[in-house]
């Protein structure tokens, strides 16, 4: 039995992704000519047709071309893989996530400090969220 296909992006899936959500809606070969690294046309192709499977990308045909377009946004692909992290490694718990990053020795003081002032200004799930915003950020129905 082959294995099941992941949803998270490889490397080079990322690479091609990133041209993408910067450049919009490209065919193959400007997707080689500005990919970061060097790759093949047919290596490039078959990617984003593995992005397509994926559904991270999709596709239309104008003459004979194709052309690509990123079907999820960027930070929900990010989401997405932060929560498969999130479960792989930490067992869904977001403390023992941030206890990991805030053990590294190479974090930086100021990148700490803004750290713990997002955390500050978190709202509590039993306060009510101030202006009518809600903690989605959406303004609360009136």
């Amino acid at each position: 039995m082959p294995p099941r296909p992941s949803n998270t992006l490889t490397a080079a899936e990322l690479r091609l992704m990133r041209v993408l959500w910067r450049r919009g809606e490209s065919a193959v070969a400007d997707l080689v000519e500005h990919i970061d690294r060097t790759l093949a046309y047919n290596s490039v192709l078959t990617t984003i047709r593995v992005l397509e499977t994926k559904g991270y990308v999709t596709h239309r045909q104008e003459g004979r071309a194709f052309l690509y377009s990123p079907a999820v946004a960027e930070h929900e692909a990010s989401r997405s893989e932060v929560r498969h992290l999130l479960d792989r490694f930490f067992g869904n718990s977001r403390e023992k996530l941030l206890l990991s990053l805030l053990g590294d020795a190479e974090i930086d003081p100021e990148e700490l400090k803004r750290l713990k002032q997002a955390i500050a200004n978190t709202p509590d799930e039993d306060a009510e969220p101030l202006s009518g915003i809600q903690p989605n950020g959406e303004e609360r129905p009136s």
